[in-house]
């Protein structure tokens, strides 16, 4: 594996920072696509291609309709193949904010299917032991299975191989910039969702989702329901259903776009279905959308670092769900604190009581960490310095 792409992401967020903080362009990716249907119904009727492309274009119109001036992009907007690197790419390109990629859910070989949503941001899943471990990784390898359907995918690829485990050991450097924020995205999905035609929630969960590894910004992806479980699947084969799933989805971003810039939809009223959406071709004429910087969200976490007295400003460098030692090679001999956010360890750098010598500091810090931000610490509760 080269750690090329693992730069290039660095070069883009670092352009990014510079940029307005404002979510002006998203990418909806439906999945899978053409000759890749994605799973199906046990009589192999109904197809998750089809069903993607439906809420996708949902989703697509409501965003449009509530914010006129959001570029909203589709990989694909009819019944026709992109390749995983190439839905990426018109990602990267467009200098999006946000990208949601919809999909259906299946596990193979089983008699009965379980049932139920489930969202997902870049990681690499940690409880081996448990069950869901074996079950995610089963989902991952069925998405990630696709690109062996495009010619030369191991040479575009860099030798990715989605059926070998070690493959998936080197996304757990990918998108540490980009984790808290499709996290806040991820939780206003699971949280929106579960009042929509399918209530059950699998959780949010970290998973090495080749997709989601390409992507220079917040990214998840959603597996909205599983097509062979009966209920399920009258769910999303309805139109009542897939209207419920993207209202969802278009709630989450309107509570994800309130707390990244302030702005909310010009009109509460829900929009009508066909609603003109954007392709990447036809969005080409719009203005460059800026692009997010790590410094964007709103969320404070409150967690177990260091209860120190009084305000301290730092430079956060990393969040991660694995606990690292303050001497790893990744803080390049800097000495962080670790605040516990949930299941996530935030990890902070040259703190200091006075903000304007840490702001100071974090200038020199972005020449290693390009992607850092700083942040207020009030005892173990960490906020986004704006």
């Amino acid at each position: 594996m080269s750690l090329s792409i693992l730069s290039g992401l660095h070069a883009a967020s670092a352009q990014s920072s510079s940029a307005s903080l404002k979510l002006s362009t998203v990418v909806i990716d439906p999945g899978h696509g053409g000759r890749d249907a994605g799973c199906s119904s046990p009589d192999g009727k109904i197809l998750e291609k089809d069903i993607v492309l439906d809420i996708a274009k949902r989703v697509a119109g409501k965003i449009k309709a509530g914010y006129p001036d959001v570029k909203v992009i589709m990989t694909r907007d009819s019944d026709r193949g992109v390749e995983l690197q190439e839905r990426a790419e018109i990602a990267n390109r467009n200098k999006a904010n946000l990208f949601i990629s919809i999909h259906v859910n299946s596990v193979e070989g089983k008699k009965t299917s379980p049932n139920g949503y489930s969202v997902h941001i870049l990681g690499q899943y940690t409880s081996k032991n448990r069950d869901l471990y074996a079950v995610n990784m089963d989902v991952v390898r069925r998405e990630n299975s696709v690109i062996t359907l495009e010619d030369d995918f191991t040479t575009k690829y860099e030798g990715f191989d989605p059926s070998d485990e070690e493959s998936y050991i080197f996304m757990n450097l990918m998108q540490n910039a980009f984790l808290e924020q499709s996290l806040e995205f991820a939780q206003h999905l699971d949280k929106s969702l579960g009042g929509g035609p399918i209530r059950n929630s699998r959780g949010i969960s970290q998973d090495p989702f080749l997709v989601l590894w390409r992507t220079a910004m917040p990214s998840v992806l959603i597996e909205c329901g599983f097509l062979p479980n009966p209920q399920d699947r009258e769910a999303l084969n309805s139109e009542k259903g897939r209207e419920g799933i993207a209202s969802g989805i278009y709630e989450a971003f309107r509570k994800y776009k309130k707390g990244y810039d302030g702005t909310d939809a010009v009109d509460s009223a829900e929009p009508e279905k066909e609603v003109g959406r954007q392709t990447e071709k036809a969005a080409k004429g719009s203005d460059d959308a800026g692009s997010a910087a790590a410094a964007s969200g709103e969320n404070a976490g409150s967690g177990s670092g260091k209860a120190a007295t009084g305000v301290r400003f730092g430079t956060q460098v990393l969040v991660s769900s694995k606990v690292m030692k303050e001497d790893d090679p990744y803080f390049l001999g800097y000495t962080p604190e670790c605040f516990t956010v949930g299941k996530l360890y935030k990890y902070i750098i040259g703190i200091d009581s006075d903000q304007d010598k840490a702001r100071e500091v974090l200038k020199k810090i972005r020449r290693k960490y390009p992607d850092a931000f700083l942040v207020k610490i009030e005892g173990s509760t960490v906020s986004i310095c704006k």
